[in-house]
């Protein structure tokens, strides 16, 4: 696969027109494409050609090359069943994970925990270990027109989403080296999207890897699939290119077959990969008490959750569903069923989703070659830019067609072993999608969990903190671990910063 997937570099910009992908294209090619588009229904696509330049035409052709004529028809036909599906409440059919199936780390003994850690730890440094990074949003929504993961989120270290995930990982490496005496390296798969790969590539090779081996760590692109109107018929973003739109997280099982990141899995030995998405600040990356008890259960496939903090809380909760496992959306189930609750006051639907999943190699070699194709497809209504018949862009004022996606846990009801592990909300999950103004799942929310679970892993260790700004690197510790010899009965004051020799000067000591 070369360093770091040298194709980064010259892979084809789908935004510049050239037309190095194609020859000029002639009648010929024009006669055969619309008798091909015909047999599909979407000869509209061609409409305009008359009136292009030869890098429109060529821009053009392309585009209709990469659609894959013979499933569109099929796609169209899946997602409007399951559009028409969206609505039915799925109460009759559910049940919760049941007792053997889900661990929490709240109630579990800390030898069992530790020895799930030891698991783990040993794991990763046989070189087992890789983590899948779910990287392809931009930062939209927090006013940053940059990939999410190089967000500033205001530490102070000013530590990008990017730069602290990474740091885990080299601590992380460090931690197996130092409980099993040989150094392994945990391979970081990123998946970007068409329009963040080039400025993540170029940001990580600016800031050196984060002290990462460059090998080890690999861009891969998330596919995309058209925008249809209504009636299936693709729509034009403009005369000459198709409007597309990016197929969702569970795009990645198919981006990882074609993009040969599952080769690269067994040629390095990968046995386990921990996936999550970018905007996770407490993310523990390629956590190994996850991976360990994942790995003593022998689960092809898991998911972590936490526990729903009210019954109407709006996240997708794990459950079973005709005896398949699956995440099932707030909006499928009522009010009533969302309501219930055990004996001991829980609810009985309480397992939130929160995009943090681990799956075996072997089970990811067997969604690669055949379950993908019967993934579920989800239909989002949407406003998408098109072009009219005098060939003018447009951008409507209200949904005038459908965008489709995959989820990542639709994989979930291919796994003959499913697991779950509950874990404290406080310590593994704080999502940041929105700006400030929201309120919530912002920055300053994100800063605020970070600090209070760094002020608590001092307190855990002996120390006093003194107000509530307190942050310590991921090189000094990764989950509170190995800290009583620099806080034990000391007391700090706020802001406090636990720096180490390799992070950079910044913020205070």
């Amino acid at each position: 696969m070369g360093h770091n997937y040298k194709h980064i570099n010259v892979r084809r910009h789908r935004s510049v027109g050239a037309t190095t992908a194609t020859a000029k294209p002639t009648m010929t090619d024009y006669l055969s494409m619309h008798s091909r588009l015909t047999q599909v229904g979407q000869e509209h696509l061609l409409k305009f050609w008359h009136e292009l330049t030869t890098d429109e035409r060529a821009d053009l052709v392309r585009d209709i090359e990469e659609l894959n004529l013979d499933e569109i028809k099929q796609y169209f036909d899946r997602a409007t069943i399951s559009m028409n599906e969206n609505g039915i409440k799925l109460d009759d059919r559910l049940q919760p994970i049941p007792e053997g199936k889900l661990i929490s780390i709240a109630r579990t003994s800390s030898e069992k925990l530790n020895a799930y850690r030891d698991e783990g730890l040993q794991q990763i440094s046989n070189g087992h270990v890789a983590v899948l990074l779910m990287a392809g949003g931009q930062g939209t929504r927090l006013g940053f027109d940059h990939p999410k993961g190089m967000y500033d989120v205001g530490l102070q270290s000013r530590k990008t989403l990017f730069r602290i995930q990474a740091e885990r990982i080299l601590k992380l490496e460090e931690l197996a080296q130092d409980a099993t005496g040989k150094r392994g390296h945990i391979t970081w798969y990123i998946m970007t999207s068409e329009h963040t790969v080039q400025p993540t590539y170029e940001y990580f090779l600016a800031n050196n890897f984060f002290g990462l081996k460059s090998e080890n760590v690999l861009l891969f692109e998330q596919g995309s699939l058209p925008c249809f109107e209504y009636d299936g018929r693709i729509i034009l973003d403009e005369r000459h290119r198709v409007a597309r739109a990016p197929d969702g997280n569970g795009g990645i099982y198919r981006a990882m077959k074609r993009q040969g990141i599952l080769d690269d899995m067994q040629k390095r030995g990968v046995l386990y990969l921990h996936a999550h998405s970018v905007d996770n600040i407490l993310i523990k990356v390629a956590d190994p008490v996850f991976i360990g008890y994942c790995v003593q259960e022998k689960a092809d496939c898991a998911a972590k959750v936490v526990e729903k903090a009210a019954p109407n809380e709006a996240v997708g909760v794990v459950a079973i569903v005709d005896g398949k496992y699956q995440v099932v959306e707030y909006s499928e189930i009522s009010a009533k069923t969302a309501e219930m609750r055990n004996s001991d006051g829980r609810l009985t639907f309480s397992a939130g989703n929160i995009c943090n999943h681990f799956f075996s190699a072997h089970f990811l070699q067997k969604i690669g070659s055949s379950f993908e194709q019967e993934l579920k497809l989800h239909v989002a209504k949407k406003k998408i830019p098109f072009v009219d018949n005098a060939g003018k862009r447009l951008t409507p004022d209200k949904p005038n067609g459908i965008k489709i996606e995959k989820f990542v846990f639709d994989v979930f009801e291919f796994a003959e072993k499913f697991v779950a592990m509950e874990v404290p909300r406080d310590e593994e999950f704080s999502a940041l999608k929105n700006a400030d103004v929201a309120g919530k799942d912002c920055p300053k929310t994100a800063r605020a969990d970070l600090y209070r679970l760094h002020k608590k892993y001092i307190e855990d260790a002996g120390g006093f903190v003194h107000g509530e700004v307190c942050e310590i690197s991921p090189f000094i510790t990764y989950a509170g671990e190995n800290l009583a010899s620099q806080v034990e009965g000391k007391s700090f004051t706020s802001p406090v910063y636990l720096r180490d020799t390799r992070d950079p000067l910044h913020g205070h000591l």
